[in-house]
């Protein structure tokens, strides 16, 4: 992949110039899609003795021991396979009848409970082989069926014993039906589920919980799922310092000479090449960089432009990729309209990770 031409002036401190994304096309392979349904790296460490409860708060308590139990219970043989599968799902015995009983949990709570923890202690509790569990958010799902299609994705995923879905979005009718359809088909090859959900539009300022919008919206799945209620305040939201100010252009560029692995694009020039390159690629688009350098951050001009973000940010926030940026800030990337539509819990999302990977690139321009 190509790198950068040096910035007039600017001689590389690092060994090499910074890579531009917009030089990226990756073509990802099936088998590499299902591989990186894992945990993201800032999860990789996380454990049921890891996630501290809240004394005050026994449901907390409560959650992970029912948690580990299900991870027990998903011992053994394949639930109806009774043995391993090859990627596709191909040659597999005739599946018996589904086990009576839920097949799937939902960890329903409000933000910063550790809901995410608990859900990736879960995926790394059960006793299975990675290839036979598989940790997304909802828009990965998605992506994962745009991607291979909706048979594929049904034959490759039915062989796992685990299935578990961060932030299952209940502000999007048509990719609620979609996944809602996949997880049924899993359930029928015997797959345990388990999930998290946002809060629906309109409801931020009503209670923090949302179990009965997500049982509603799986409809006929819903007798297949345990709620779990985790009580809690936000760990996250006190003591944080302000995002920094946009530098400028000069800045982001000598940060990102002076930083191995960084890559330096033009913002606008980076959304246009996002609309060429399918989400599901989006992690393979960040392989090995340690920060990203934008110039030039303008509003984002249009909702698809807006949404395809959105994943990035989701991307670069997993790998805990600091970024460096001139221009506006990340609070005025999205427009009103957006701010208050369908989607704006994404975008909400999306200002919060992409503020928080700035506070990590601050020292990167430290001292340059």
């Amino acid at each position: 992949m190509s790198s950068s031409p040096s910035a007039p002036g600017l001689s590389p401190i690092a060994d090499a110039s910074p890579v531009s994304l917009c030089a990226r096309a990756p073509h990802v392979p099936a088998e590499r899609l299902v591989a990186e349904m894992v945990p993201p790296p800032r999860f990789d460490s996380v454990r049921f003795d890891t996630y501290i409860p809240d004394p005050n708060q026994p449901s907390q308590t409560e959650a992970v021991r029912i948690l580990e139990g299900f991870a027990g219970g998903l011992g053994g043989a394949h639930a109806v396979g009774g043995g391993k599968r090859g990627l596709f799902g191909l040659g597999r015995a005739k599946a018996p009848k589904t086990p009576a009983g839920p097949r799937g949990v939902y960890l329903d709570g409000g933000y910063g409970v550790g809901k995410t923890h608990l859900l990736a202690s879960l995926w790394h509790a059960t006793p299975a082989e990675p290839a036979l569990k598989a940790f997304g958010t909802f828009v990965e799902l998605t992506n994962l069926v745009g991607a291979l299609g909706f048979q594929q994705t049904v034959k490759t995923l039915s062989g796992h014993r685990l299935l578990c879905i961060d932030e299952f979005e209940l502000d999007d009718p048509g990719d609620t039906v979609l996944v809602s359809t996949l997880l049924g088909r899993l359930v029928e090859a015997g797959v345990a589920l388990a999930a998290t959900s946002n809060t629906l539009p309109g409801k931020l300022g009503e209670g923090r919980f949302a179990a009965a919008d997500f049982l509603r919206e799986i409809q006929g799945l819903s007798a297949h799922f345990r709620a779990l209620r985790i009580d809690g305040e936000d760990y996250r939201h006190r003591g944080l310092p302000e995002a920094p100010a946009p530098y400028a252009d000069e800045q982001v560029t000598k940060a990102a000479y002076a930083t191995e692995g960084a890559s330096l694009d033009d913002f606008p020039h980076l959304l246009a090449h996002l609309a060429t390159v399918h989400p599901s690629r989006y992690g393979a688009l960040t392989d090995g960089l340690r920060a990203v350098c934008l110039t030039d951050v303008q509003p984002v001009p249009d909702q698809a432009t807006a949404l395809r973000l959105v994943v990035l940010a989701d991307r670069l926030y997993d790998r805990e990729v600091p970024v460096v940026a001139s221009g506006l800030p990340f609070d005025r990337l999205f427009s009103e309209e957006m701010l208050n539509g369908g989607y704006r819990k994404k975008y909400f999302r999306a200002i919060s990770r992409l503020t928080a990977l700035a506070r990590d690139g601050k020292s990167l321009v430290a001292g340059h």
